[in-house]
């Protein structure tokens, strides 16, 4: 499923407009990302839960070159699926 996706499948369980649920989509997304922006996690009950972790720079290497290369150290989303999410995914 891709957000095209979600947006019509939204659209016609609502029962909305397409427009509708394009922004409430658009909406939803724009407060996990502001929320994960300020470093704040993100958790839905039952689903799942987005946070920032952080990485730190390390020395590594280029295994193609052998040459020796500086990592910068950076923050990535990371998603944990709920239990329910596990549960369901795995017909429990």
């Amino acid at each position: 499923m891709n957000k095209s996706d979600l947006i019509q499948a939204l659209a016609e369980r609502a029962g909305i407009t397409h427009d509708e649920a394009t922004m409430t989509v658009e909406t939803f997304f724009e407060a996990v990302r502001e929320a994960m922006l300020r470093g704040d996690r993100v958790e839905l009950r039952g689903f799942g839960s987005f946070k920032i972790k952080h990485y730190d720079g390390y020395t590594g290497r280029n295994p193609k070159t052998g040459e020796t290369v500086e990592v910068r150290p950076k923050r990535l989303p990371f998603f944990k699926a709920g239990k329910g999410l596990v549960d369901a995914v795995n017909d429990r």
